[in-house]
């Protein structure tokens, strides 16, 4: 494999670990209410026979400010959506009225903040882990290739140097979505 085509996959590969890391972040509660709450959580529906995103069954907004409303566009699966809403660990609990779903977010407490905190320091921790195991992939890859004599020992060096650089920028990305995360998290 071409010097090239490894440090390109393993670029790819960073940039999803980065980018799951968005999504796992958009389901972490802070003190204000956002779609990002629970768009992504999954409803087992019977009735369907499979499960499925919330956005895929119903509309999804804000309401008042600090209220989440969910509208079906089936009413026959409000029920499932308030059960597995249940059931989720976002802490709130759903108010519905036949029609429509509410989800009050109240307002975090210091130690909830703290704790939500430390969760998404772990969930950042994570994604560094992914991004050094790409790295070190990468970096027997290049070994292999040298090795095989498809590349010369300077572009071994090279390789190497380029995805610890890599490594170095994705890393600071998740440093940085962690950081706003969590200054989001603390803000009262």
């Amino acid at each position: 494999m071409a010097l090239d085509d490894i440090l390109f996959e393993a670029e790819e590969k960073m940039d999803a670990a980065v980018e799951h890391l968005k999504t796992q972040f958009k389901g972490v509660r802070t003190g204000r209410a956002s779609t990002g709450l629970v768009d992504g959580m999954r409803i087992e529906v019977p009735a369907y026979g499979s499960t499925m995103t919330l956005k895929e069954l119903g509309n999804v907004g804000v309401a008042e400010g600090n209220t989440i409303v969910i509208k079906p566009f089936d009413p026959s699966t409000l029920k499932d959506i308030e059960r597995s809403i249940i059931k989720s660990e976002i802490g709130i609990n759903p108010q519905s009225d036949g029609k429509l779903i509410r989800l009050p977010v109240p307002p975090l407490s210091t130690e909830r903040r703290n704790k939500l905190a430390a969760q998404v320091k772990d969930m950042a921790e994570q994604q560094r882990v992914a991004i050094r195991n790409v790295r070190r992939d990468a970096n027997k890859a290049i070994e292999t290739a040298e090795k095989a004599k498809t590349i010369t020992e300077d572009d071994k060096k090279r390789g190497q140097e380029q995805a610890q650089k890599l490594t170095d920028d994705y890393t600071g990305k998740v440093d940085k979505l962690l950081e706003d995360k969590t200054k989001d998290i603390m803000t009262v």
